[in-house]
């Protein structure tokens, strides 16, 4: 598969290896056949140029789809709408268009008006299917699976940040959006 065989809407389901928190979100958040993935953003396409929105480092923003590919040594895998969700996509980046500029949710709390990677894809679409939940919410971990200890990139994230590790609060994650029912994997790339 090429970049060219890209659509408006897909979704780049990403393995960002950026260290011990990348790996902490890999470990408790199993993707497609069981790959990990840390990142995600959805395609946009504009004449002849293929961008990527995101909710990375500042917040909500565009880059171009070969400045995204080359933060990972490892294949982008693409997800599309099945055919009856695909009136969904013009609304959904409608919706990150207006929230371009939003911070990144560093608290990964979902709902305090701030976008980690897969809440935004999350809220553009729900918004997209008329403030319905298109994909689903689960209680978030940040404990070592099998155990009932946290990862300590956690326990010293959510220090400096002063505030509790949000355990059992609901969220999403791109492992979680990449096995959904609601899409079909197009290929990697």
């Amino acid at each position: 598969m090429s970049k060219h065989d890209l659509k408006t809407g897909d979704l780049l389901f990403q393995n960002l290896d950026c260290g011990d928190m990348c790996d902490a979100i890999e470990a408790v958040t199993k993707g497609w056949k069981g790959n990990s993935f840390s990142h995600i953003g959805m395609v946009e396409k504009l004449n002849d140029t293929i961008y990527v929105w995101e909710s990375m480092g500042p917040g909500v923003r565009k880059v171009l789809l070969d400045s995204f590919r080359e933060r990972s040594q490892h294949p982008l895998v693409i997800g599309r709408l099945k055919n009856q969700y695909k009136k969904f996509i013009p609304s959904a980046i409608q919706f990150i268009h207006k929230n371009n500029g939003v911070a990144y949710d560093h608290d990964f709390l979902y709902g305090n008006g701030k976008y980690y990677c897969s809440e935004l894809i999350y809220d553009a679409l729900m918004y997209a299917n008329n403030n319905k939940p298109f994909f689903k919410l689960y209680p978030m971990t940040f404990k070592q699976p099998g155990s009932s200890s946290y990862f300590p990139v956690w326990v010293n994230y959510y220090k400096r940040l002063n505030m509790p590790i949000p355990e059992g609060q609901p969220g999403c994650n791109p492992g979680g959006l990449s096995r959904s029912n609601k899409i079909f994997i197009v290929g990697e790339f």
